[in-house]
């Protein structure tokens, strides 16, 4: 059986404000904003096991991000998150964000990105792990105001940031409400994944499939569509996948219905991920643990395949592809 905790990690898909730590959280928001208990806290913070949607779940976002909105804040939390990261052996992180959340009269677009960008340089150099950070546009804000963080973006792109991303509501505010981004970001060689099928929507899949992104954040709806399904692994898109969360966010009611081990053995370029570790209380061991007892005998192929499509998949130079390889093979 694979040691799971010994094993190199590559985490792809996880959001900085939903990951911060009880401890990071008492440090960056003021106790005058915090309830008076610890339980309270973690109340608002964690999904409990009878969350109903993906709607339930994007509440606890609210109290993380009223700390991210001081330079000071935004680089404590990144390079905690990393620290703590580290110490589960992750060799590489892409770490995914919304300047737009953070960015207020007294902090600019540009000194949010540059805030997470220096802290993860900190972080790789202190806890010896790659990283990146991947800029979130929002569904429920309009195009001016995604594109005018992009534009800013792009600047580090290549210097801390490596892609684009489009999370948030699926329902409420589907794929199709910003073609237009997407469109611009190509015409600026500025790669992207699109959270996409986490509820079940698989028009919002064939619509990212579409408009060329590199990775599916989720993909849970791919699996009820073959044909769409052999588009993907054609084209050698990334599936980001999640399980704690997406069992959580109702997109599967139960693990008999999860579609991971069908795109594995169709060839299909899935990786495992946390999503948020604080809200889903999750780790990338907990992670590969749960698809470790769903898959038994077959799981050390499968834990293999899956950090190999990691590296394939990553917004990463080709020098740390090549290093994340090398490990595997030690």
């Amino acid at each position: 059986m694979l040691d799971i905790e010994k094993y190199p990690k590559i985490e792809l898909h996880c959001h900085l404000d939903g990951s911060l730590s009880m401890e990071t959280i008492k440090k960056i928001i003021p106790k005058d904003n915090l309830p008076d208990s610890d339980k309270e806290i973690e109340y608002l913070l964690k999904v409990s096991h009878d969350c109903k949607n993906l709607s339930e779940y994007l509440e606890k976002f609210q109290l993380p991000l009223l700390g991210l909105q001081t330079k000071k804040n935004l680089e404590y939390a990144t390079y905690n998150i990393i620290k703590d990261i580290s110490k589960e052996n992750v060799k590489y992180i892409e770490i995914r964000f919304a300047p737009s959340l953070s960015s207020n009269d007294n902090l600019s677009m540009e000194e949010v990105i540059n805030s997470v960008v220096t802290a993860l340089k900190k972080a790789e150099k202190d806890f010896k792990i790659y990283t990146n950070c991947i800029v979130c546009a929002m569904r429920q804000l309009s195009f001016e105001e995604n594109s005018k963080m992009l534009k800013i973006a792009k600047e580090y792109l290549g210097n801390g940031v490596c892609a684009l991303d489009l999370p948030g509501d699926e329902i409420r505010y589907p794929t199709k409400n910003h073609i237009d981004l997407f469109k611009l970001a190509k015409d600026m060689n500025f790669p992207y994944t699109i959270h996409s099928g986490e509820t079940g929507n698989v028009e919002n899949v064939a619509l990212a499939v579409e408009l060329g992104a590199k990775r599916l954040g989720h993909g849970i709806a791919l699996g009820n569509d073959k044909t769409l399904m052999n588009i993907v692994k054609s084209k050698n898109i990334g599936i980001e996948m999640c399980p704690t969360s997406n069992i959580q966010t109702k997109s599967i009611e139960n693990y008999d219905n999860y579609p991971m081990l069908k795109f594995l053995k169709n060839d299909m370029l899935v990786s495992v991920n946390t999503d948020n570790r604080t809200v889903s209380n999750t780790t990338l061991t907990k992670e590969l643990g749960i698809v470790q007892n769903l898959y038994g005998n077959e799981v050390e192929d499968l834990m293999k395949k899956v950090y190999t499509n990691s590296v394939i998949t990553a917004f990463a130079d080709d020098s740390v592809k090549d290093y994340l390889i090398r490990l595997q093979n030690l």
